[in-house]
Formats: structure tokens, sequence, C-alpha cells
């Protein structure tokens, strides 16, 4: 059978997954609150069943095969999702499967299985899940192919366990990807988490840009996290008031527009929560989050007349930049100027399709 599973946008809410689940910590701190949408672009398989293996290959780069044969065995899929890398994550979902964290207790009736991801047209390490994406991959390629009769956020609990055998430290929003195209909010307090399906009226209209730069996220994390659970200096409140109270605001204010149709108030949104970041955030990562190539970007004059409003993706710096057009002529001129003058950029359309329009 084949199953696609797109990468997955945060439009807002950037590091509140993590920052909510501290509240277990600190009851003071404010809920964690996202809107997220997949992307257009994603991973393509085909999958079947195997007595007693797990094999993953797929399609990389410059069309270059890479593959990996592993026994569904839980001490050769452990090593290898601890090895970190990009089979790591196939194997820590494989691994949680083996040992029974669906359902409390060892699938023993589950054999191997074999995924040959033949293509690929999701951006890597851009900050637009691409590791989730596997994983969650992986973990439906399970369920269907063994009819465990999974729901959504049980196989996003599974590429979760996965995910985090491997070095990932990744927040729980990033498996938003299992819902595909269908845009979601997410509520995180403390280990508890919340979905919320959302639909809106019409098509609304995204350009997603990679920079073409560097950023270090786990700099930014690290960093980030030594604001929480307790504030202990000015800078480290900010970082709290931004990802709590601030945040939640705006993420609710852009969920109500975007269930609207009003791109254009979620234009001044994105660009409100830029100075807000900025200002709550760049001082407890300046090195990485003062992003001088998504600043020039967000701010570049050819595009101005084109875009309703635009910011930082992921867990921001310069890696990865959105923004929300009026309309897909707008969204192609957008693509145009920036192929045109900034070439070493790569762009990406995604629409978010109204009830009943895809």
């Amino acid at each position: 059978m084949k199953i696609f599973v797109p990468g997955r946008l945060c439009i807002f809410g950037e590091h509140t997954d993590w920052a909510g689940g501290y509240r277990h910590l600190n009851p003071e701190l404010a809920i964690g609150y996202t809107l997220l949408v997949g992307t257009n672009q994603g991973l393509y398989a085909q999958v079947k069943p195997h007595p007693n293996q797990l094999i993953v290959s797929a399609s990389v780069g410059d069309r270059t095969r890479k593959s990996l044969t592993l026994p569904m065995e839980a001490q050769a899929l452990l090593t290898e999702a601890r090895k970190g890398g990009f089979f790591s994550y196939a194997a820590g979902v494989a691994y949680q499967f083996l040992v029974g964290a669906y359902g409390c207790k060892p699938l023993n009736f589950i054999g191997g299985i074999e995924i040959d991801n033949y293509l690929t047209d999701l951006p890597i390490q851009k900050g637009l899940s691409s590791s989730a994406a596997i994983c969650v991959l992986v973990a439906r390629a399970f369920n269907l192919v063994y009819d465990l009769k999974m729901s959504i956020q049980e196989e996003m609990e599974l590429a979760y366990l996965g995910e985090i055998t491997t070095p990932s430290r990744c927040g729980r929003m990033d498996q938003a990807c299992a819902y595909g195209n269908r845009p979601i909010a997410m509520i995180f307090d403390g280990d508890r988490t919340e979905i919320i399906e959302l639909s809106l009226p019409k098509n609304l209209f995204f350009v997603i840009v990679d920079l073409a730069a560097s950023k270090n996220t786990q700099v930014i994390l690290s960093k980030l996290n030594q604001c929480y659970p307790f504030a202990s200096n000015p800078i480290q409140a900010h970082v709290q008031k931004y990802l709590g109270s601030i945040s939640y605001q705006m993420t609710q204010a852009a969920i109500d527009a975007l269930q609207t149709g009003d791109a254009e108030r979620i234009g001044i949104l994105m660009r409100q929560a830029q100075v807000e970041f900025d200002k709550y955030l760049i001082p407890a990562c300046p090195e990485e989050l003062t992003a001088p190539v998504l600043h020039e970007l967000l701010n570049y004059p050819p595009i101005q007349p084109y875009i309703l409003g635009g910011k930082g993706v992921g867990s921001q710096g310069d890696g990865t930049a959105q923004f929300i057009v009026k309309n897909k002529e707008n969204q192609q001129k957008v693509i145009e100027i920036i192929e045109r003058d900034l070439p070493q950029m790569q762009c990406l359309k995604l629409t978010i399709y109204a009830e009943n329009s895809n």
C-alpha cells in the first residue's frame, strides 16, 4: 500500500509545546498553544509486511538511494536509534512497537516491515518536521499493515516516543503532520495534550522559504530551556511571558482569523508576533535568534506589495521564513521575486484548503 505523510508548519506558537510542558513543575506558567498545518510536500512510500526485519530504503538529495536492514529485535533497533542520523527515527519507532508502547504490552504478533520511501519533496532539517514525518510514516505503516486500528493521536504518540528514543529532543507538536493538510490547534498543559481540528471557509495561501543560511536549533532550545521552570532574572521572565500569555493570545486571535478566512488579520498578527518574539526572546539567545538573514527577507522591499505578513518558522533563527499572501497570483509573484533576487533560497507553496475545496 502507498502512504503519504507531509511535513508540519507551525504558523503560531513555536516553542510553547515544551514550555507548556513545564507546568507540571511550575503551575504558574501559562498553557502552551499552537496553530499548525501539514505542508503540501512530504514523504511518499510503499509499505508491506516482512516476516522478521525492518527494511527501510529512501531516495535522498541527488537521487541517490540508501537503505537500512535490521532484525526486529529490541537491542538491534535500540542501538540504531541511539546512533542518531537518518535511519535512527525508523528504528526508534519500530523499537517502541516491539517493546509494547502501543497498548502497554508487547505486540508479539507484529513482524517486520518493508518501507520504500521512493520520493521526498520536503526540505530536510528546515523546521518543517521532516524527522517527525519519518516517525509518523513508520507508525502509520505498522498501523495499516498489521491492522492495529490506531487513531491518529495514537499514531502521533508512537511517533513521538520513537523520535525521543533517538538523540532528537523534539516537542509534541512535531507529530501534528499525522493530520495531513488539515489545520489543527494543540494545547499543552503539563503532560496533557489536547488537539482541536479546525476548518476554514476559503483557501489561504502561504509561501515557505528555506533561507539557505544556518542555525543551531540545539543551542536555541538549550538557552530557552534554561529559563524554565522558574525564572531567575528579567531575561528569563521575559521568555516565559512571551511563550506564555503573549503567544497564547496571538495564537487564539490567529485561530479565530483562520476560521473566518481573514488572511489580512493573520498577516498583521504574524508581523506582531515577530516583533514581540524579537523583543522578548533575542536577549536569551542573541547568537542564534538575531537572525539577520530572516529579518532581511521579512523586510525585503520588493516583496512587500505582495505579502500580508511574515515571520520565522520552528525554533526561529536563520532557518525558514513563512509569508501569508492574498491569493495564488501573489503567491507566485513572491516566489518569482525571491528566486530571481535570492537564488540560493528555496521556496515552497503552501495552500490550506477550505472544506470541500481540495
